[in-house]
Formats: C-alpha cells, structure tokens, sequence
C-alpha cells in the first residue's frame, strides 16, 4: 500500500483596509476578521481604537512606516506576511485607508501570489474621500467640480513611475487630492502655478482626517506654504485643491467633526 505526502496547506493573507481612523468607517468584513484573525501584522496610521478590536488572543505585529524612521522594509513585510501564512490560517495585513489606494497592496499581492499564499482584499475607505468629508469638502459638486485625481505627493527617486505630471494635473483636473504631499508642498505648489493653474486657487490640507485630533488649513497656492510654516503644520494630512474648498466655509460647520455626537462615536 502506497502513501502520497501532502503539503500542508498553508493558511490565507487578507489584506485589509481600516479606513481612515474613524472605527463607525471600518468595514464589518474587516471587523470580523479583526476578531477572528490568528495574526495581524498593522501599518502606522491605523488608529488606536481599530487596533482595539482586535481579539486579545491575537499576535499583533507592528510593521509601521513613517517618514524618516521605517520599522521593515516593503520586502520585508512581503516576506513576513508569507511565513506567517505558512504557520497560520488566518493571516491580516491591516493598512490605513484602502490597501490599493497608495497602500503598496498591489505589490504585497503579487508577492504572496508568487509564493503560492492565498489573499484576499478587503477594501477600506480612502483618507482622500473621507477627510474631505469630514472637513465638509465634497470633492466633487456639479456646481464646481465634476472631475477629481488622486495623486501621491511623495515621491521619490526610483519608487515611483511614471513621476508626476503637475502640468497635466493643472489642465486636466478640477479638483486634484493628493496623499503625503506635505513635505513636497513647496514643489507641487511651484510646478502647478508654472502650469498655469491660477494663484488664488483655494488649497485644504487636512491632517489626521476622521480622527478627533482632525485640523484643517486653508489657503491658497499663493499663501499655503506660507501657512504651513507659520502654523508648523504637519503630515500626516491630505491636500485638496480646486474650488471645492469654497465649500468649506459653509459645509465645515455641519460637517461630522463638528457634529456634537462625533467625539462620543469616537470615544
């Protein structure tokens, strides 16, 4: 009598998106599995009361990146998510945002998928549509805007292609959002007014967006930098540019972060 031997099957990856820090905005898919996951391996913008969720028997790893001070390398935490699928039948990659949305999921996607680990996505709500709305900007508005373009703000040299075309973006988009764009403010205000796009066009920066610490900013091209400086703003935030951001000033005050229920919801 004969005997195969059989690869143990190994376990499945979800990639998952927490949103942006608000828990009412986490998924209930992705609250499910946070309870049921034997492992979750977090990037650094998922906040604190998502990170709550998670059952109290589960392994967490933190493999949190931030300017300046990365914990792992992206390969990494490819490598890692394909060990812990190996060991585990219930392996979570929670990202901030939307794993998809400049959340690298596409390249750790590929990377399990070459290992032979089974994944699965979970999308999340993007900070690019949910801060907007928490500062009362829609992004889009019939009135004012009828086209939008996420963009990342951070790039850098031999990570991201083809770079960013601002000139394009100028002409092309009526209202442009873009991610981890603070740090590279002074370049992206400097090669969209040289493409033409005017002065006085209104600029949000919203930091911390759906979070109670959530700030706002807002200027114009001419004067946002100047802004930045002064207040020392900082990342992690969003731009919004375009005319929607005329709608603060009458949207922000019935706008979630300012409903007197929200700090509770949040709590």
């Amino acid at each position: 009598m004969s005997h195969s031997l059989t690869q143990p099957a190994f376990g499945k990856v979800y990639l998952v998106g927490a949103g942006p820090g608000d828990p009412g905005l986490l998924t209930l898919k992705a609250k499910g599995l946070l309870e049921h996951a034997d492992v979750v391996i977090h990037d650094a913008l998922v906040s604190p009361p998502i990170l709550g969720m998670i059952c109290e028997h589960t392994r967490i790893i933190d493999a949190g990146k931030r300017r300046g001070r990365h914990s792992m390398a992206q390969e990494d935490i490819t490598q890692l998510l394909i060990e812990q699928a190996k060991a585990n039948a219930v392996v979570v990659r929670l990202k901030g945002g939307d794993p998809f949305v400049f959340g690298r999921g596409g390249e750790e996607m590929m990377g399990l998928l070459e290992a032979g680990i089974d994944v699965e996505v979970v999308p999340g709500i993007t900070a690019g549509i949910a801060a907007s709305a928490y500062a009362g900007i829609p992004v889009t508005h019939r009135d004012y805007s009828s086209s939008v373009t996420f963009v990342t703000g951070h790039e850098a040299a031999g990570k991201y292609r083809p770079q960013v075309n601002w000139s394009a973006l100028a002409q092309g988009s009526e209202t442009i959002v873009i991610y981890m764009g603070v740090h590279n403010l002074v370049n992206i205000v400097s090669e969209l007014m040289a493409a033409g796009m005017g002065p006085d066009t209104p600029v949000a920066l919203v930091r911390w967006g759906t979070r109670p610490e959530q700030e706002e900013l807002i200027g114009t091209l001419t004067n946002i930098v100047r802004q930045v400086e002064e207040t020392q703003f900082q990342a992690p935030a969003i731009a919004i540019i375009g005319r929607v951001v005329n709608l603060y000033e009458v949207l922000a005050p019935v706008s979630p972060m300012h409903s007197p229920h929200w700090s509770a919801v949040q709590a």
